[in-house]
This record gives structure tokens, sequence and C-alpha cells, in this order.
């Protein structure tokens, strides 16, 4: 998992991630009139194995994030879509030669196959220069161009962004954000709260606020101490807006791996001393304790090792 802000970001996982959940999303924003000659009405499928065939990155210390998309455009062709997320550092001087090198070996891999190229940067850096790969001797000539897409120029309309209800335009500011804000911890800390919030001012529905909470919380991660002053202001912020969606941060970061705060590691622990003791518990008594209060989960703590049954503890 990445370190927080001010330290190096896994930016390329969360990528990927919100490729798969939001990929015609994603070229709405982005590449609209890529997104207006695919035929949506037809399933679009991941085509991951196909692509670690062919793309063999071996720079150390390169992010990117790779994915091949399998679309129908309206006119009923099978077309390939090669997406490249250049999502950490900025693009270097063989970033045009690289993008050739994966176009070619899925082309001359599946030489039947209808193939197009984009890719995105993430970082801030002078991209007038990529796009075109050319090569050439005597009188042979390649030239091969592809869409680039400059996020910090779409960040530019920050307020088409604030305003959009397309839920990749906040994966787009979460990913500015983290840029903006490595190694400032305190502005970081406001600029997360400020986008969670945001989410419930577009009619998201419940499903697309946690899956865009959890993106937020995995690009822009905080040290622990403001991780838990954030869950406070959500909190506080979930009372005023009556919501309950909230209430799955502290799920949605476990779920990712991370145990947070002392509360999360007694609820842990007395979860695993009662099954231990009386096998498996019941989904109420479970639920009771996941939902404890500190001093609730202390008391029930100490009466493990002398209660004869779960009555005894709970009653």
């Amino acid at each position: 998992m990445s370190k927080a802000a001010g330290g190096s970001s896994d930016f390329d996982s969360p990528w990927k991630e919100a490729l798969e959940h939001y990929f015609p999303q994603f070229l709405q924003l982005l590449m609209p009139e890529m997104y207006r000659e695919i035929d949506w009405q037809r399933p679009h499928e991941f085509l991951d194995k196909e692509l670690q065939q062919v793309v063999r990155d071996t720079e150390a210390g390169r992010r990117h994030a790779d994915k091949l998309v399998k679309v129908y455009t309206l006119d009923g062709s099978e077309t390939w879509v090669l997406i490249h997320v250049e999502v950490q550092g900025r693009a270097d001087r063989h970033f045009n030669a690289r993008m050739y090198r994966y176009y070619y070996r899925l082309q001359d891999k599946y030489p039947q196959r209808r193939i197009a190229s984009l890719a995105i940067l993430t970082d801030q850096g002078r991209h007038h220069a990529l796009g075109r790969h050319e090569q050439g001797l005597w009188q042979t000539h390649l030239s091969f161009s592809f869409p680039v897409v400059d996020l910090q120029q779409v960040g530019n309309d920050r307020r088409a962004l604030e305003n959009s209800t397309n839920p990749f335009a906040v994966v787009v500011m979460a990913q500015l954000e983290a840029h903006r804000t490595k190694g400032d911890a305190g502005a970081r800390l406001v600029t997360k709260f400020a986008l969670m919030k945001r989410l419930y001012q577009h009619g998201f529905t419940r499903a697309e606020v946690l899956e865009l909470l959890r993106l937020i919380d995995w690009m822009l991660e905080l040290p622990p101490a403001l991780e838990e002053q954030l869950e406070i202001q959500m909190a506080r912020f979930e009372e005023e807006v009556q919501m309950a969606y909230v209430t799955s941060f502290e799920r949605i970061a476990e779920k990712r791996g991370m145990q947070q705060g002392a509360q999360s590691g007694r609820v842990a622990l007395l979860l695993k001393q009662l099954t231990l003791k009386f096998g498996e518990l019941p989904g109420d008594i479970e639920a009771r304790v996941t939902e404890a209060e500190v001093d609730e989960l202390d008391r029930w703590g100490e009466s493990v090792l002398t209660a004869g049954s779960l009555n005894d503890i709970f009653d």
C-alpha cells in the first residue's frame, strides 16, 4: 500500500481499478469523440491476459497503468483500445517509442485486430512533443501517432470538473490533488475532505459514492493521525446531511488491508477470543461487537475468560 503525503504513492493500482469500474465514463469525459463512436449496447471486455503476453516493461521505478479493452464500434467492428496511463513522474524521452513498441507487439501477435492507442499523463511536465514516434533511414520512413490526454490541462477548467456529474471527474480531481499536495499532508487533508463532501452534491448512487470514497481514500492517503481527524470530520458531516454512506469509511480502509485506530484492533481481538472459546458466532453477536463503543469492547473483553456462555457476556 502507498505511503502518506510526502512519500511515494501507489497510483497505478487505483487507476487500473477506476478504469475497470468507470471505463465508459472515462472515455466520455476525456475522449468524447472515441466515446461517441463505440456501441455501448454491446459489452466491453478487458483483455488482461492478451496484454500481459506482449507487454514486458522492465523499467525499474516506473509507474504505469496499462489496460487493453475490447469494444465494438457503431459499424459493428471489433476494436481493441490500448490505454497507457503514466501515473508517476514525467514522461521521459523514450515515451513515444514505448507507446509504439506496445502497439506493434499487439499488432504483430494479433494481426487481424484493429488497435487504437491512448496515453494519459497525470503529472506536470512539457508534453507538447509527445504523441508521435518517427524513425527512418534513406527512403524508409515510419510514423506512428496517438492521442495524448494531459490531466494538468484538463484540470485548468476546474469548475467544469467540479460541476460534472460524470463520476470519473472525481477520479481526475483526486489524481490532480495527489500531485498538488505531495509533501503537504495538511493541504491534502483539506482537499480530501472537500472531495468527499462533493460526492453528495451530484446525485451519485450509494454504490457510486462508496466506490468513489474508496478511490479517493486510496489516491489521497494521509498519515494515521490525519486519517483519524478526517474520520471525525466525515462523521460530523454525515450527521449534518443525514446520510449513512460514510459509516463504511473504516470498512473500506480495512478492505485495503489497513487497520486504523485502536477500536478496530479491539474489535478484531474480541471477535477472535469469542470464536476460539465459543465457536462460530451468531450474526447478531458479531454485529454488536463490530458496532460497539470502546468501553463496551473493554468490558466484554474482561468477561471472556470467566464467562460460561455468550449470554453471560452479552445479557
